[in-house]
């Protein structure tokens, strides 16, 4: 996908102007940005591997579910006719011509003054209507079984039913859960254990779905070192990758995470053309801003239809965007800043979108909400500001409520972990007191 600056001039988030470029806002960038995705080809997986994905087809029982008439419990089909009236003091006895455990193959028949001993599952017998559980027996004890014995009955057994049973009483009736030809799981519906239980229930093994997208994460720098091995001066640990892969992962991705590729072309340049073949995406992290070693911005450009532009944004405001590959096997690449707050933000404005858009989920964003903010707040001129704050929802007897979380600065990593939000400064605010409401983004589900 081409992309291309537009035209003009136009003024910088501080008034200044930019020959030939222009500053982009938050909702014209993730626009572009979504202009350029759309749901993954369904596919067909196996039930196990269908987890987390979305379907792409409207699921139709074949049958009905239960199949067939089976017990509830454990204890002996009857008819109801043969227990009316019956109690502990006037038992009911009862022939036992047999028993049915579940899976059985071949039932006998329940006829007058007859019962059959039943497991739970298992189908009902034909003659019989109802069960009479175990604990409303004495178990075949006329037989001289033990009270919960289950064992298989005795010549001349039989049992003495000790309460009356109605129709259909402990039966589980055929196509009781589900009709054949009903709609029991809709096109878009995300797939978790009970919805596989389900499909397994009425017998699809396999089911076509909108598959997880692939995400390879990079992050650019040859100042990062792998966490765990020695810094040296001038190096830090890579933490971009880890948060990136595992903010991908939760959006509902498959992601690969390739930390601390160096300042070199030609190293990145082999590491995007070993990765090409397993992304549906690719999110890097630095070398998008402004500077003396523009390595990113050289080797993404050399692909052709990337744009790196700056956004009125306040952190993130360098970012890039375009597609890299051959033609109809190009892949979307977001290239966003390196500082870790600056990353996190934006991969949470932009790049969360995305994936959520190839899965085929109608809730592409995180959720927005209004709070009252619990202090004076300064935000620069031009710039949307997303501070990291702490949200507590509102009660019976108060409002819902945000406070900031630690300062402003994109490399504060330890107020980001302690925060839930992000508090929104509307572009044209620059002073916001106490008590005033904003938009918080909610960061958990």
């Amino acid at each position: 996908m081409a992309m291309t600056e537009q035209g003009g001039t136009s003024p910088d988030a501080c008034g200044a102007q930019a020959p030939g470029h222009r500053h982009w806002t938050v909702d014209e960038h993730l626009a572009d940005v979504l202009a350029g995705v759309a749901p993954l080809p369904g596919i067909e997986l196996q039930l196990l591997d269908a987890q987390g994905c979305r379907l792409d087809e409207d699921v139709v029982a074949a049958g009905d579910l239960p199949p067939f008439d089976n017990s509830s419990m454990d204890g002996y089909a009857v008819r109801t006719a043969d227990t009316v009236g019956a109690s502990e003091r006037y038992p009911s006895v009862l022939a036992v011509v047999g028993e049915i455990a579940a899976g059985a193959g071949e039932l006998p028949k329940v006829g007058p003054g007859q019962s059959v001993r039943i497991m739970t599952g298992a189908p009902m017998p034909p003659g019989a209507e109802a069960v009479a559980p175990v604990e409303w027996t004495d178990g075949g004890t006329g037989s001289g079984l033990a009270a919960d014995s289950m064992t298989a009955p005795r010549p001349h057994e039989e049992v003495r039913v000790l309460r009356e049973v109605g129709p259909g009483a402990h039966v589980r009736r055929r196509g009781s859960d589900i009709r054949a030809g009903e709609r029991v799981l809709e096109t878009g519906t995300e797939l978790g254990p009970t919805q596989l239980g389900l499909l397994a229930a009425i017998g699809r093994g396999v089911v076509r779905v909108r598959p997880r997208p692939r995400v390879v994460i990079l992050s650019t720098g040859s100042e990062l070192v792998q966490p765990g091995e020695p810094i040296g001066p001038g190096q830090i640990s890579d933490s971009n990758s880890f948060t990136l892969t595992a903010a991908a992962q939760q959006a509902g991705a498959i992601a690969y995470r390739v930390g601390g590729v160096p300042d070199d072309a030609a190293v990145l340049r082999g590491v995007l053309e070993d990765q090409l073949g397993r992304a549906d995406l690719i999110v890097t992290s630095g070398g998008v801003s402004v500077g003396a070693y523009d390595v990113v911005k050289e080797v993404f450009e050399s692909y052709g239809g990337m744009d790196f532009r700056k956004l009125r944004m306040q952190p993130g405001k360098p970012q890039g965007f375009g597609r890299i590959g051959e033609g109809g096997s190009a892949v979307p690449l977001l290239a966003l800043p390196g500082n870790p707050v600056s990353a996190y933000i934006s991969f949470e404005l932009f790049v969360r979108p995305v994936i959520r858009t190839m899965l085929g989920a109608p809730d592409v964003h995180r959720p927005v909400v209004r709070a009252q903010c619990t202090a004076d707040l300064r935000s620069p001129a031009g710039r949307r500001q997303f501070l990291r704050g702490w949200y507590t929802p509102a009660t019976a007897h108060t409002r819902a409520r945000v406070a900031p979380v630690g300062g402003e600065g994109s490399h504060l990593v330890g107020a980001l972990a302690r925060a839930n939000c992000l508090i929104t400064v509307p572009e044209e605010t620059v002073a916001v007191p106490a008590g005033q409401s904003l938009d918080v983004v909610l960061l958990t589900d």
